[in-house]
């Protein structure tokens, strides 16, 4: 399968500490970030309103997260409905479909989020590199884990010169609908998505 990362070697890497919070506690502190994130904005999201809203201490927040781009990116994949990584059912369409599916409860903050947070990425270079490193990247990895279970099976063959764009094509279906359509990606579009686009032109 042809790879779809598109990282360099040469790329800085964000790193973060390992957690010395409760899963629990750390979910409250993603929660509360998104939903700031949803009121203010990026640009006005701070580390002083984060730690006032969450009861932490901003020395916390800089001891655990470094900055706020590694933070806000963390609690945007921390408060994701599933991982890709999580999804095997042992088919790829049945992989596609259980992804559209699980993250139907927050698809439409979601999307309105990352439409929100795209003039941000354009003018903050630590917070694009944070979103791909902690974000985009792991996403891409595990979706190339999920199309090579899917050549594995014979699903698709080895040399499908669309399994490079597949990350790009799922990102296209929920950014396009609501600038051609004004209509959000609702679970009907995308499952009708994956059978009319998706599968075939990976040729499954």
């Amino acid at each position: 399968m042809q790879a779809t990362d598109q990282r360099t070697e040469d790329r800085p890497t964000v790193r973060v500490r390992r957690s010395r919070l409760s899963a629990e506690r750390e979910r409250e502190l993603y929660e509360a970030v998104v939903e700031m994130l949803q009121e203010v904005g990026y640009d006005a999201l701070t580390m002083d309103a984060v730690a006032a809203r969450t009861h932490s201490s901003k020395a916390t927040l800089y001891r655990q997260w470094k900055s706020k781009p590694q933070l806000v990116a963390t609690a945007l994949r921390g408060t994701k409905p599933v991982l890709l990584e999580d999804v095997d059912t042992g088919s790829l369409r049945g992989d596609l479909r259980e992804i559209v599916r699980c993250s139907g409860p927050s698809r439409e903050r979601d999307t309105a989020l990352m439409r929100g947070l795209a003039q941000a990425v354009h003018e903050n270079e630590d917070l694009q590199e944070a979103l791909r490193e902690l974000l985009i990247y792991p996403e891409i990895e595990a979706l190339n884990a999920l199309l090579g279970r899917a050549v594995d099976r014979g699903e698709i063959a080895a040399d499908a010169p669309a399994l490079r764009y597949i990350a790009h094509i799922m990102c296209g279906a929920y950014i396009a609908r609501p600038f051609i359509e004004a209509k959000e990606p609702d679970l009907e579009y995308l499952e009708d998505f994956i059978d009319a686009v998706i599968l075939p032109v990976l040729g499954a």
